[in-house]
């Protein structure tokens, strides 16, 4: 994520939808990629980062500076995204998810490394699935972004141990799992 400066989110909160735009620009990407993670699913995620860019439209002028923007913007995605997952789960008790078709392979090898992808965020998917909402934030926030333990426990607004318990339930998790493969 791009730095934004004090100036850009001054002139968005003021209306200046140019300065939004730019603070949509230099966040969308991760965002998305942090819905993606949480939710599994493309067409929630696009769901997910529309929510979170009303909310950061809306809650901008709420923004007072005592964190850094990224983190207030990563909270506000997480929270988002946990929630959204939480409803589905929710209501839905059996969803099916197809991938996109591959278009316009020209060789084998690329055939090859697009199915060798797939597999691999099938894998992941079928490994975050196993996991509860907030255990998934925290490994999506860890492991697949890099956060700090700081820097989770602030995003996610929990206290720092919260965070390590939640990982390593989590990790357990996954090991249990692999381990009856």
């Amino acid at each position: 994520m791009g730095d934004i400066s004090k100036d850009v989110i001054d002139r968005a909160v003021k209306g200046d939808i140019r300065a939004f735009e730019e603070i949509y620009r230099k966040t969308s990407a991760f965002v998305y990629n942090v819905a993606l993670r949480i939710t599994n699913n493309c067409a929630d995620a696009d769901e997910v980062m529309q929510d979170v860019f009303m909310k950061v439209y809306r809650k901008l002028g709420e923004f007072n500076f005592l964190s850094s923007f990224k983190t207030w913007v990563y909270r506000i995605a997480v929270n988002t995204a946990i929630n959204y997952k939480k409803t589905i789960e929710k209501h839905v008790t059996q969803r099916s998810d197809y991938d996109s078709t591959l278009r316009g392979v020209s060789t084998k090898e690329e055939a090859r490394g697009n199915i060798d992808k797939q597999d691999k965020k099938k894998q992941l998917s079928v490994l975050l699935d196993m996991l509860n909402p907030n255990q998934r934030a925290c490994i999506v926030l860890r492991e697949i972004q890099g956060l700090n333990y700081k820097e989770m426990a602030d995003i996610l607004r929990i206290n720092i141990n919260t965070v390590r318990t939640r990982l390593k339930r989590a990790r357990q998790r996954l090991v249990a799992f692999a381990g009856k493969r």
